[in-house]
């Protein structure tokens, strides 16, 4: 039976288990029996919208290992570009210790954004990456390989009132604006009434006086 049939199952691990048992075992060549749990993928070949697809399991969450590639070389930057964005870090990276030895440093995390278009010039969205490394002090003779978690963040009350201030604003503004363009077309058309029947009164009137006069004669 896979894991995910198993009934009441969630993945729902600690950052600690993550990079000390889950991410270590990877990297010793021990993590096949958990190949079921999390898949190795290289993300930066699809969109984030797409990996929960191509996740072995999660709800809201998905886990991945991820080879690292690099722009230059063996100590160059990563290379986070996908084919329609790109992954932005945000901050620096935050240590993750042991909860009951606080000095044993376990690994860092990398908080990641993804980023429609091309830099400097993208547009940002609510899909978020967290990645999991082992750290360079490490005594294991690690590959370049990662796990990350990606999911999206969630959006706030605050922010969704905001939205729908602003598409209700823009909404009441079109209505406005359709009205004015009403009103000014049918003051337009009033007044061209008004110059067409002033324009009938005077050839009338030229009719009426040329009349009187032809009577006069």
């Amino acid at each position: 039976m896979e894991f995910d049939q198993l009934p009441g199952f969630r993945f729902h691990p600690t950052e600690e288990e993550l990079l000390d048992f889950y991410l270590k075992k990877m990297v010793l060549g021990k993590q096949l029996q958990y190949s079921d749990i999390i898949a190795f993928l290289d993300i930066y070949h699809h969109e984030p919208w797409d990996l929960p697809g191509l996740a072995k399991i999660g709800e809201r969450e998905w886990y991945f290992f991820v080879p690292r590639e690099r722009k230059h070389g063996h100590g160059g930057r990563p290379n986070r570009t996908t084919a329609n964005g790109y992954w932005k870090a945000t901050g620096s990276d935050r240590p993750i210790r042991c909860l009951t030895d606080p000095k044993r440093l376990l690994g860092l995390r990398k908080t990641l954004v993804f980023y429609t278009g091309r830099a400097p010039r993208g547009s940002k969205t609510d899909w978020v990456m967290n990645e999991y490394r082992l750290p360079s002090t490490c005594s294991i003779p690690k590959e370049d390989i990662v796990l990350c978690k990606i999911y999206r963040k969630a959006t706030s009350l605050k922010v969704l009132e905001e939205r729908a201030a602003t598409e209700e604003l823009a909404r009441a503004s079109h209505l406005t604006s359709s009205f004015t363009m009403a009103e000014e077309e049918e003051d337009a058309l009033s007044f061209y009434d008004q110059q067409m029947n002033f324009g009938n009164f005077m050839y009338l009137q030229g009719i009426g006086d040329q009349e009187v006069e032809e009577k006069k004669w």
